[in-house]
């Protein structure tokens, strides 16, 4: 089917690379947009192209610097829904804030919530996101999410090393859910690290509850942030005695000298997909990256055709 005259994907300059694969992938051309700041930084979007009675798929993850991508996302909506677009779907493969999502002690924001009100607000229709930090955050939306998984992609490609043994390990016990599903579909048994975080970016390990020993494992997480946790829970399996240790996350978030504790680490490999960009500087040798366009891309294609987009993973 030729979509080029019915749907219409623009991207922010948040992750413009992983629009265009997105794009090659619907065989559609990216939609023109320029977006521009002014001396002192003020955002500026100008559309380059009629909109009107589109069905719009904007692409902008709020990745660092959050808050420019995230106003920059806001202005772009602001523009489509002024443009007359007939609806706009946010893409926002990496959803940022999403750690802040609920009032845990006292005088402190929610903020997934506020960043979903902002969205609503500016105009879009729906949102298209992956890997959300916790699932609750769905509900922080008054308009439609259709959340995605990035397993069928990272599962593809660790099914195709054929280890044996394999354990999937959970680096806390908030991501038992997630490894529990990559250990049935890698056929693997499941651990967990009992984990203590004193204050935000510091994680202690307690202790890893499962049989590990002489195993190959393979850690599972959502993100990974400053390594913190990744590198605890790595040194914390070297003291029971494991084989070799892999990592599989969505969102390369890496701060900091994140790429040189993984690069130094006894860890074999860390798996991202391109959700975020990653930059040249932080490219070391023990991360690959993946590409979820594929996914992204058959979802927009169901989406637009109104065709289910939860048996994408069934």
């Amino acid at each position: 089917m030729d979509y080029e005259n019915e749907i219409q994907l623009f991207s922010g300059r948040a992750n413009r690379s992983l629009a265009k694969k997105i794009a090659e992938y619907l065989r559609i051309s990216l939609g023109k947009m320029k977006v521009t700041c002014f001396s002192d930084r003020e955002i500026y979007v100008e559309i380059e192209e009629n909109v009107r009675g589109k069905d719009i798929f904007l692409l902008q993850p709020t990745c660092s610097p959050a808050n420019e991508n995230i106003m920059e996302l806001l202005i772009m909506i602001d523009a489509f829904r002024r443009a007359s677009a007939r609806r706009i779907t946010a893409v926002i493969p990496y959803y940022g804030y999403a750690r802040q999502d609920k009032k845990d002690r006292p005088r402190v924001p929610i903020t997934a919530k506020l960043v979903a009100n902002l969205i609503t607000t500016a105009g879009a229709d729906r949102i298209l996101t992956m890997d959300l930090h916790t699932l609750q955050i769905q509900g922080f939306f008054d308009i439609k999410v259709d959340h995605l998984f990035a397993a069928p992609v990272i599962v593809d490609y660790f099914k195709r090393k054929e280890f044996r043994e394999l354990v999937v390990l959970a680096p806390d016990v908030g991501g038992v859910t997630r490894a529990r599903a990559y250990a049935k579909r890698l056929n693997a048994s499941l651990a967990v690290i009992d984990k203590r975080r004193p204050r935000a970016n510091k994680a202690e390990v307690v202790r890893v509850i499962g049989e590990v020993k002489d195993k190959k494992i393979l850690i599972i997480d959502d993100m990974v942030d400053t390594g913190g946790t990744l590198i605890a829970a790595v040194q914390a399996l070297e003291r029971e005695g494991v084989e070799e240790i892999y990592a599989g996350c969505t969102h390369p978030v890496l701060s900091g000298e994140a790429p040189q504790k993984i690069q130094n680490s006894s860890l074999k490999e860390l798996v991202v997909t391109d959700t975020i960009p990653l930059e040249e500087e932080k490219r070391v040798n023990k991360i690959k990256v993946i590409s979820v366009a594929p996914l992204l891309g058959e979802a927009i294609k169901r989406i637009h055709e109104n065709r289910s987009v939860s048996s994408l993973f069934t």
